[in-house]
């Protein structure tokens, strides 16, 4: 395996994203966060992380995982986070003032992996859900195959 996807999903949106970065970029996995340690990225060449957003930051679970990643484990790996979100223009005037002070998971994940020496392939990338538990957007599938070949 040289393509790693992690993720940690509350309602299957996140996994279906995972899972199907997995299915179309070669030589990868998916694997839920849920019991991983970090030596599970030893001999990888790319590490996709994602997560749905939870007051603006990944999962206490992801974010857990990210922490005991040591320094300068994901030297010379590409890296790329994704997150699961609402769309701004979706919710009332407070959530959206909330959303712009807070911001998304992806970039915080990003920053994450960049601090433990992973080099960023491409911007953070959020995907559309419908309502807290989803599902996703229409198109926003679709949207996952632009964003892995942009990455490769």
């Amino acid at each position: 395996m040289q393509n790693l996807i992690i993720y940690d999903s509350l309602y299957g949106n996140t996994r279906k994203i995972a899972e199907k970065i997995a299915g179309v970029m070669p030589q990868s996995k998916a694997l839920k966060v849920d019991a991983l340690k970090p030596e599970i990225l030893q001999n990888i060449k790319f590490l996709i992380v994602g997560s749905p957003t939870q007051g603006g930051r990944p999962t206490i679970l992801l974010q857990r995982f990210l922490n005991q990643i040591p320094a300068n484990t994901l030297k010379n790996i590409k890296v790329a986070a994704f997150d699961t979100r609402l769309s701004e223009k979706d919710v009332n005037f407070a959530l959206r003032l909330l959303i712009k002070t807070i911001g998304y998971a992806a970039p915080k994940i990003a920053k994450s992996l960049e601090k433990k020496g992973g080099k960023l392939a491409a911007p953070p990338r959020g995907f559309i859900v419908r309502g807290k538990e989803g599902p996703l957007a229409d198109g926003e599938l679709e949207r996952i195959d632009k964003w892995i070949k942009s990455l490769l």
